[in-house]
């Protein structure tokens, strides 16, 4: 049996198993960025192979800031994935996007400090275009199967990551709100623009948990595993959905990200 996959599923808070693939098996898979931050579960699902990890570990023992994001889109590519689906957890910076409601992000404001966020190294310097960071094909499978699913879906929203792993003041918190974002988490970069510098399409369907501390009621990391259990059901039925409607052929530019982002003198 080949040891590759077509799409991959990155599991977020809350999301530790597929719970979905058959003939699900582990892989290890070594990188020249140190380890993943789990085994990888290669399955099958509608007749596509699929690769799951847990981004943060089965355990949920990585912090997000902590997350090697190199190794993991590594090891994907490796297995010859193409396309990954994001889930993750969000905070609102919106009244209308409420808990449990699904988001899809087409822009990023990128507030991280630490992380490293690119595959560029002395020697070959990569200038990805970050225009529109995620694939416009994969947003619509993903828009597509929350409205199939007659679940609340917002579509052209703005993602704001933060470094992690604590909450934000009440103060960032009205700032990132006043910059008109509409959500609020800490892991989409660098993960959706590694994915673009490995040329593999890149979805993220984000769930909200709380409406941030710009509403005057303190985040806490129970408050969003609660609403993340309570809303684990319609997260792998919007995954599923996706996967069985995902297009045969890639129609959107991400295969051709590189054409024209590695300069030489």
């Amino acid at each position: 049996m080949s040891d590759m996959a077509e799409i991959a599923v990155i599991g977020g808070t809350g999301m530790y198993e597929p719970g979905m693939l058959e003939g699900g098996r582990e892989i290890n898979v070594p990188t020249p960025y140190g380890e993943t931050s789990d085994a990888i579960i290669l399955g099958t699902f509608c007749g596509h192979e699929v690769a799951f990890m847990p981004r943060h570990g089965r355990r949920h023992s990585i912090p997000p800031h902590l997350i090697n994001y190199r190794a993991n889109i590594w090891a994907f590519q490796s297995l010859g994935v193409k396309r990954i689906i994001s889930p993750s957890a969000v905070g609102s910076l919106k009244e209308e996007m409420a808990p449990r409601d699904f988001v899809i992000p087409s822009q990023f404001l990128d507030f991280t400090k630490s992380r490293k966020g690119t595959f560029s190294e002395v020697g070959r310097a990569i200038h990805i275009s970050a225009a529109d960071p995620f694939c416009p094909q994969l947003q619509e499978v993903a828009h597509g199967a929350a409205k199939g699913a007659s679940l609340r879906v917002h579509r052209d929203a703005t993602y704001v990551c933060i470094e992690g792993p604590r909450f934000s003041t009440r103060s960032e918190s009205k700032f990132f709100r006043s910059t008109g974002a509409d959500v609020i988490g800490m892991t989409l970069v660098p993960e959706c623009q590694l994915a673009r510098e490995a040329q593999m399409c890149y979805a993220s369907i984000s769930t909200v948990t709380d409406y941030d501390v710009w509403a005057n009621k303190p985040v806490t990391a129970k408050e969003v595993i609660d609403t993340l259990e309570s809303n684990v059901r319609n997260i792998r039925t919007v995954i599923a959905a996706a996967i069985t409607g995902m297009p045969a052929e890639r129609t959107c530019k991400c295969g051709e990200a590189l054409s024209d982002a590695e300069l030489t003198a």
